[in-house]
């Protein structure tokens, strides 16, 4: 066969495509809107490293050492810089506070000018919040007149919220929190190693979130398939053979495909200008950010018309047309079994030797990973039409609505299974991901040994505070119940390089019982805290030998080579009393605990305020943003911490944010192009619906009979889906070396959003189908 030959083939069907009228219209914009959809997420697909290397590269350009262990000397470049970040209910708020020390100090990225004293320039997101009618705590917080916006070249998103504020007065000293810098940027370092765990989690998450984009756009070239091989019958009358009418219908497909392509072009523009001024899941970017990698474009556009050419000839192999019809409506050949057998037997022999590695055996085979998965999930739209088939085959009996379900099944069980293929990868692909989620999680996910149940937040200050003041200013605040403040110093047994030196915690007698069980208390008593092991510790052992009664100790003792402490003497008090260290205690790395009267007055300035711990009124829904702006007042570079029981990994959580990001697309995908397919199969049937209900059939069998057309093999898939994704979340607990645990919970909350979906596209469907049952749908032109 020729390449002329074939050109001109495909040729004539793309002809015939746009040339039939209005049925060829209506139904090559069905395959334009059912491809276009999964080319724009494929499009958008091949953004993510775009994506990713321009946020990490606005983060490196404006990335500040704060704890520098190096500070170079004041000079015409410098800038002082320390961080100042905030929280607004859950948003984040990056903030810094700089100070240039001369006229050639670096400008942050994105910044014109440097701001003056009291002044601040911000982040367009954060303009709109502060001139937004609910943000008055906030503006409090951020009590710096507005100069200036952030460019795009400073922000990793078009909704972050940000601020440059310049003040005056900042010192920097080695291991500060105030920096002296002479350029932006992050220095080069070794690259991080990566987790063999989290890198296996990327490859899944992209195999399992484009797998169903793939199978949807296979099955939108296919769209009037029995409308087309109608068509096809009458070429075989006027002489064509069976090869050319194949290659006719492969041109057909393309047209509709280059349509689709097009098509899906302008959704992802669109989509594009729209993702750069949303949010979605906390995540933001620039419309820039979103262009695609020029090798991965050109990929999916000559990937998809070759599929739809490929995919037609396929299927065409399973119809005979011939010059008086299409050999469809006979009795078919029963699928075989054996080979759908082999795609998921092959996957699981492809990611066996996997099994056990763990991540402490290098990275995973990236290769043997996405093909494996990528064939397990493929297995499925192999099976889905054989368990179709072999079901709907043995049913017939019941209502007049089931018999007419199951008739239609019966003659096109392909079709329906084509129809459900799709949310049958994609829940399958979900359930695994979930239970790999579910099992690993523990490894991300570390105890903090913080109670919220009893302290919401803490304060902790970048400077020496008065331990009395700072505790009834946050005492006397609104949506504060209660505040415990600790302060430190350190003693040691002679005034210059004491041989036994240890810290010491300060506080009243309410403070101090956050800490140990005080059998009473007074100001002025003095308590050696022993330890939760009794005396196992052998630090603890010697700090509760040092402390004699009569002992003279020193307060900030001195340190050859070091700035000269205080040297305050004092003398072990005969009252002091050992105590028992709670087990809830805010704090244990001290052992002696001092209320405030015990202490010289000498030593009031080598005691430092540690930290404030918050008891809030979950009443007040604003309590936290009234401590924060306490905090803030009393020192701009406070940091406030909300207390929680478990910490995340960080490249952990933000993966996890991908998958949902990446869900909530594919979702959107698989519900639009269901209804796109939904009503290109009702569409083919108008007639048939019309010619039912001109005879006398009721709306509401017909309706019913549609339903159960869509909601058996929705409910078989749903059923393989499970297993296919238990099954494939099992295999990758294994290969990760996790214990094989289901989360029951999470698969059915998975199979639930799937058939919420179908649902939902059920129901948006209904509309059309009233119109189509009509006795005027018989005429013809």
């Amino acid at each position: 066969m020729s390449p002329h030959q074939w050109a001109r083939d495909l040729a004539m069907g793309a002809r015939f495509a746009v040339t039939g009228g209005r049925e060829g219209w209506v139904r090559m914009t069905l395959t334009a809107v059912g491809v276009g959809l999964g080319v724009a997420l494929l499009l958008l697909c091949t953004a993510v490293p775009n994506v990713v290397a321009s946020r990490s590269k606005v983060d490196d350009a404006r990335y500040s050492d704060v704890y520098s262990q190096t500070t170079p000397p004041k000079a015409d470049n410098t800038l002082l810089i320390t961080g100042a970040d905030t929280t607004w209910h859950d948003d984040d708020i990056r903030g810094r506070l700089v100070e240039p020390e001369g006229r050639r100090a670096p400008l942050p990225p994105g910044v014109d000018s440097f701001p003056g004293k009291g002044e601040m320039v911000v982040s367009p997101a954060l303009k709109d919040l502060l001139d937004s009618s609910g943000a008055k705590l906030l503006r409090e917080r951020l009590p710096y007149k507005i100069t200036g916006t952030i460019g795009q070249s400073g922000l990793i998103g078009s909704h972050e919220l940000a601020y440059y504020a310049g003040t005056s007065g900042l010192k920097p000293t080695d291991f500060s929190l105030v920096a002296r810098l002479t350029e932006f940027g992050k220095p080069n370092t070794a690259p991080e190693k990566t987790d063999p765990v989290l890198l296996l989690m990327v490859l899944v998450v992209f195999v399992v979130l484009l797998t169903p984009v793939a199978v949807f756009i296979a099955a939108a070239v296919r769209f009037g398939g029995e409308r087309r091989d109608r068509r096809l019958a009458a070429l075989r009358l006027v002489g064509s053979d069976r090869s050319m009418t194949r290659r006719i219908a492969a041109g057909e497909a393309l047209a509709g495909a280059l349509l689709g392509l097009a098509v899906g072009t302008g959704f992802f523009l669109l989509g594009r200008r729209k993702l750069g001024s949303g949010e979605l899941l906390g995540m933001s970017v620039w419309p820039s950010y979103l262009d695609p990698a020029p090798a991965l474009a050109a990929l999916v556009a000559v990937a998809v018309p070759v599929a739809a050419v490929l995919v037609t000839l396929l299927a065409m192999r399973g119809v005979v047309v011939e010059p008086l019809g299409v050999v469809r409506s006979a009795k078919q050949r029963r699928r075989r079994l054996w080979w759908r057998l082999v795609p998921p037997l092959a996957s699981l022999a492809i990611l066996y030797p996997m099994v056990g590695q763990g991540r402490k055996n290098g990275t995973f085979n990236q290769y043997l990973v996405i093909g494996g998965v990528l064939m397990l999930l493929i297995g499925i739209t192999a099976l889905l039409p054989w368990v179709v088939e072999t079901i709907v085959v043995r049913l017939g009996k019941g209502a007049l609505s089931w018999q007419l379900a199951m008739r239609r099944l019966q003659l096109s069980s392909g079709t329906a299974a084509r129809m459900v293929n799709g949310i049958a990868v994609a829940v399958a692909g979900a359930i695994a991901l979930q239970t790999l989620f579910t099992g690993t999680q523990s490894q991300y996910t570390k105890s903090t040994g913080q109670d919220p149940g009893r302290v919401q937040m803490q304060v902790q200050f970048s400077g020496p505070k008065p331990q009395s003041g700072i505790e009834r200013e946050f005492a006397g605040t609104k949506g504060v119940r209660a505040a415990v403040a600790l302060a430190r110093s350190e003693y040691g047994d002679s005034r210059l390089d004491p041989d036994t030196n240890s810290q010491l915690t300060v506080g009243n007698c309410a403070a101090l019982r956050e800490l140990a069980a005080l059998p009473s208390c007074e100001d002025g008593d003095v308590f050696i805290k022993r330890t939760r092991s009794g005396y196992s510790d052998p630090r603890n052992t010697a700090e509760i030998a040092l402390m004699k009664p009569g002992r003279q100790l020193y307060i900030d003792p001195s340190y050859d080579g070091e700035e000269r402490g205080l040297e305050v003497p004092w003398t072990v008090p005969a009252n002091i009393r050992q105590v028992n260290e709670r087990k809830d205690a805010l704090q244990n790395y001290d052992s002696l605990l001092v209320t405030p009267a015990a202490l010289p007055h000498k030593a009031a300035p080598a005691v430092f305020l540690d930290g404030v711990y918050l008891r809030l009124d979950p009443s007040v829904p604003d309590s936290r943003e009234y401590a924060r702006n306490v905090a803030a007042r009393i020192d701009p570079l406070a940091q406030t911490f909300s207390w929680s029981e478990t910490k995340e990994n960080a490249k952990y959580a933000s993966i996890r944010t991908g998958l949902l990001v990446g869900s909530a697309f594919v979702l959107a995908l698989i519900g639009a192009s269901m209804l796109v397919s939904q009503l290109e199969q009702l569409r083919e049937r108008r007639k048939l619906l019309s010619a039912l209900v001109a005879v006398g059939t009721r709306r509401r069998t017909l309706s019913l009979s549609v339903l159960w057309q869509t909601a058996l093999p929705v409910g078989l898939g749903l059923v393989l889906a499970t297993t296919v994704g238990v099954t494939l979340g099992a295999v990758l607990l294994k290969m990760t070396r996790t214990p094989v645990a289901m989360d029951w919970a999470s698969v059915l909350t998975m199979t639930g959003v799937g058939a919420a979906v179908v649902a939902a596209v059920t129901l948006l469907s209904v509309p059309p189908l009233l119109r189509m049952m009509r006795p005027e749908g018989l005429r013809t032109e």
